[in-house]
């Protein structure tokens, strides 16, 4: 791949990833409306360690409270809160890893990777998030999340698998729902996204591991620092900007992008 490829690649995912407006509708758009090779699993890997890595320097605080309770959880206790976040990740990251293997030995994962797919699921979901955005309530913190909430928003979690709909969106508008703030709506889905991206990149690198080579090795050390960088910047611009700023901004990008793929897929 040539270093422009593998930027774009990159700077999409990284900057994608952790913004409502999905990460895999848009890495799958750029090889159908540029006519671009697809950037194969090897950088599908790397970009997703790239995010994975700028996610846990992020939130470094909570992900070394659930690493360190995940030790108690192990042994059976769930008596401190680094151990009930552990645990409530792990069962939110259920239902998306469930559902993940259905569509990928049955093939639907690769009948959704369409334009028209891409451009509904923009539309319907960015109008889900306006509505729950503006409708939910405040009453609940992160620090109060509870095994109920956790089902439910892995459930969400698991619908994103649907390209275009978007991991964060879905679970922050499911958050929404529950009557979290902005704030900690988008604080539990960014956790909730680094168990999620580990098992997804367990199961690619799998399937990479015995195929790549040094040439495929460089491209994604390449990309995977690229998306790093994009998506710790983006993720520290979006935290910042929810302290005076309604996820609106997300949704009308998505509704005219939505729109503009519907006339390009139906044209």
């Amino acid at each position: 791949m040539s270093l422009y490829h593998l930027l774009l690649v990159a700077i999409i995912q990284g900057i994608t990833e952790f913004l409502p407006i999905s990460s895999s509708g848009h890495l799958i758009l750029l090889p159908n409306l540029t006519g671009l090779q697809d950037q194969g699993q090897v950088i599908d890997v790397a970009v997703h360690v790239g995010t994975l890595f700028a996610v846990i320097l992020y939130f470094r605080r909570d992900v070394a409270s659930a690493f360190f309770g995940l030790g108690r959880l192990i042994r059976g206790r769930v008596d401190t809160p680094g151990a009930q976040l552990a645990f409530l990740l792990i069962i939110a990251t259920i239902p998306v890893i469930l559902v993940g293997l259905i569509l990928k030995l049955t093939g639907l994962d690769d009948a959704m990777r369409s334009t028209a797919v891409i451009g509904w699921t923009m539309l319907i979901f960015g109008l889900f998030l306006y509505w729950t955005d503006q409708k939910g309530g405040t009453e609940c913190t992160a620090d109060s999340w509870t095994i109920g909430h956790a089902i439910q928003m892995g459930l969400w979690q698991a619908v994103a698998l649907i390209p275009g709909t978007s991991r964060s969106g879905i679970t922050i508008s499911g958050a929404r729902m529950l009557g979290y703030g902005r704030s900690d709506a988008a604080r539990l889905s960014m956790l909730m996204s680094i168990p999620t991206i580990i098992a997804s990149g367990a199961l690619l690198g799998a399937e990479v591991a015995m195929t790549a080579d040094a040439a495929a090795a460089r491209d994604g050390a390449i990309a995977a620092v690229f998306a790093f960088a994009s998506a710790l910047l983006a993720l520290t611009l979006m935290m910042r900007l929810l302290r005076s700023v309604s996820f609106t901004p997300y949704v009308l990008y998505r509704i005219v992008l939505g729109v503009i793929l519907l006339a390009v897929a139906y044209s």
